[in-house]
């Protein structure tokens, strides 16, 4: 199997290194010859995808078979590792996570392909340079992270296993959400350079990668929030999100990813920021790279990093590489990109979109910057200086709540200019219910005066409102206006609104999303916390919740050993739930993992949601009594529904508008009077 799987991508890198040559040679000329090399070029790309395809399946083959001749096989592997994760190892380690990343990129250039009748020769342009990236991954993985090595020595009986940390439901479906959403970008990516190079007229381009761009930006976004909720999980230290550098590696692309799906409708409506978006475009696919990069070559540390390797440097070259290919076309072809209008007020929806803009900007380049501090003060100074949460925060924070005032105020906007008149009649009611929600929050005991971290919380929620507000008023507005039209009631109304004009409104229930998000997130500063060892029948308070220990056990099975507490959850002396805390000991790696229980509070607090988190951090060696550690989280289940509901919005955003059939019906013709006399 491993000689096949090594035949395979040697092949896949020759069919994608002609794909990239013969696809090149094409575009230099218009005669049947050059169409006929173009064809065979695009069709090697289409073999790639299968080719590529076929050492996936070989790898993940080799898994279920528990072939530990393997080298990749007997470290991510072991024999009486669940079937979900077998299939998991694929993109578990190094070079399987390689593997598949091409696997991706192939697939979508495979997609890609079979559309070229879309628009020949532009297609022919993103093919060679999405050709181009593929022969990268395809190199590192023949000649420096190869999938099929072999196990050298005795055939070892079983394999190490897997992490402990990636054994976890989530895990077979976070990488692959979020690997689709990194390569993805090359697909808008691919569009732009080839745009820029053949100076491809007007905007057409960017109705054609629309929808790949919005698809892609969602899988990043669902990868980013299930790695979040793996980290809570799993990780047993009762938060989400701990600016760690893979963390920010994945946030740096989505942060650019979002600035470029605003300010595009910029260039689309008013032919304006066409440089800033190639810009854009072309620092989200690097970021891409970057964050690749960060993960593979072993110059940070995090829970969530591979292993050291060589390969940090094939990545610096290709990112030095494309940046300096990016550079040239974008100066040599500035003045294709001029804009064809000005910014004319700044209150208009243009100047909310440039704000926009900036400010996603600055956080990115926070992130980038506290990111990449530690390597380079080791650089300069010896020895690494790391930052911490307080440094990202200290930025990330006020910028968040500027982006969010500017998502509230943006739809009351009109292009060009609009009348202050018009802003307060728009945003008298949203601004009267944002300003009740932070004056409630004042009157049930949070005092923003006293501690910053309760003003930013304060600030959130009104903010958070005022999002809410105004998108239901924008949805309410445009609904009664087709309701007194139509005779309809409200709620069809706004249906058909937003039938109407998918990619606005669908946008708007994206911000709707992006709001519980933030209510999620202000929750923090209240956490509750409580560590104590437990015997039976003792109790722990926290909240409004009594945590009673009923028992505690053990058990083993092939794959682990494992011990839990039994946690009866009391609120109001009645008993709502029983929670299972537990710690796994797995015999194949020799590693432990702690497993934490999560109750949302759904039935007891519905819109003030808590979590009750609990974490077996082991016995005490002396009692034999399990230690318990109880978080009391709120407002957190907001999170993980307001990215329900972005993927919603995005959903919608994607449909095509709902266009009215009309119906011509031509009048009857009348018999004449002299017709009628003949009868």
């Amino acid at each position: 199997m491993a000689q096949i799987g090594s035949f395979a991508l040697l092949l896949a890198l020759g069919l994608s290194a002609y794909s990239f040559g013969a696809g090149l040679l094409s575009l230099f000329g218009r005669d049947a010859a050059s169409a006929r090399l173009g064809e065979t070029a695009r069709r090697a790309g289409i073999a790639t995808f299968i080719v590529v395809a076929l050492a996936s399946f070989i790898l993940v083959s080799a898994a279920f078979a528990d072939d530990f001749s393997i080298a990749y096989i007997y470290h991510h592997s072991n024999r009486e590792l669940p079937a979900a994760y077998k299939f998991a190892v694929l993109w578990s380690g190094q070079e399987g996570s390689l593997l598949f990343w091409s696997l991706l990129l192939a697939g979508y250039g495979f997609v890609l392909r079979l559309r070229y009748k879309t628009d020949q020769r532009l297609f022919a342009y993103a093919s060679v340079i999405i050709a181009a990236v593929q022969v990268f991954f395809l190199l590192i993985l023949n000649f420096a992270a190869h999938p099929f090595a072999i196990e050298r020595g005795v055939l070892p009986p079983d394999g190490t296993g897997l992490n402990p940390l990636l054994q976890y439901p989530e895990m077979v479906i976070h990488p692959p959400m979020l690997y689709l959403g990194y390569v993805g970008f090359t697909i808008p990516f691919a569009f732009a350079l080839g745009a820029l190079i053949m100076h491809y007229p007007g905007e057409k381009w960017i109705h054609i990668t629309r929808r790949w761009t919005m698809v892609t930006w969602c899988f990043l976004t669902v990868g980013i929030f299930l790695g979040a909720h793996w980290a809570y999980a799993v990780l047993g230290w009762g938060g989400y999100w701990g600016w760690d550098p893979v963390e920010n590696a994945s946030l740096m692309p989505w942060l650019t990813g979002t600035a470029f799906l605003h300010s595009v409708i910029m260039q689309e409506k008013r032919g304006m920021l066409k440089v800033w978006n190639m810009v854009l475009i072309f620092a989200t696919f690097l970021l891409s790279m970057l964050g690749t990069f960060l993960t593979r070559s072993g110059v940070i540390s995090s829970v969530h990093a591979f292993a050291q390797s060589s390969i940090g440097t094939w990545f610096i070259v290709f990112i030095a590489l494309t940046t300096a290919v990016c550079v040239f076309f974008l100066v040599k072809n500035l003045s294709y990109l001029k804009s064809e209008h000005k910014l004319e007020s700044l209150v208009s929806r243009e100047s909310s979109f440039l704000f926009n803009n900036l400010l996603l900007l600055v956080v990115c380049f926070t992130v980038l910057w506290g990111t990449f501090f530690p390597i380079l003060s080791e650089w300069v100074q010896g020895h690494k200086v790391t930052v911490g949460p307080p440094f990202f925060n200290r930025v990330a924070v006020p910028v968040a709540l500027l982006l969010m005032l500017l998502t509230a105020v943006g739809p009351l906007l009109a292009w060009r200019k609009t009348s202050l008149e018009s802003l307060k009649r728009n945003f008298l009611y949203p601004a009267i219910g944002s300003v009740a929600v932070g004056l409630m929050m004042i009157l049930f005991g949070v005092r923003p005066w006293e501690d910053p971290s309760y003003f930013y919380a304060v600030m959130a929620a009104v903010l958070s409102a005022l999002v809410i507000f105004t998108v239901i008023s924008e949805f309410v507005r445009g609904g009664r206006v087709i309701a007194g039209k139509s005779g309809q009631n409200i709620f069809a109304a706004m249906l058909l609104l937003c039938r109407r004009n998918t990619r606005r409104y669908g946008g708007y229930i994206v911000h709707f999303g992006v709001a519980l998000v933030i209510i999620g997130l202000l929750g923090q500063p209240f956490n509750k916390e409580v560590e104590k060892e437990m015997a039976f029948g003792d109790k722990i308070n926290i909240g409004p919740y009594t945590l009673v220990c009923q028992s505690y056990t053990q058990d083993d099975n092939p794959n682990y050993a494992n011990e839990w507490a039994i946690i009866n959850v009391y609120r109001g002396g009645k008993l709502i739930t029983t929670m299972y805390p537990e710690r796994r000991f797995y015999k194949a790696s020799g590693q432990p993992q702690t497993i934490p229980r999560i109750y949302p509070s759904f039935r007891q607090d519905l819109f003030l949601v808590s979590d009750v988190y609990l974490v077996y951090e082991g016995k005490n060696d002396t009692t034999g009594r399990p230690i318990i550690k109880a978080h009391l989280n709120p407002l957190v289940p907001w999170i993980w529904i307001g990215l329900i509901i972005m993927v919603f919005g995005t959903v919608v955003a994607l449909v095509p508008n709902y266009v009215p059939v009309v119906v011509t019906v031509s009048a009857p013709v009348r018999e004449t009077a002299h017709a009628g006399a003949g009868d």
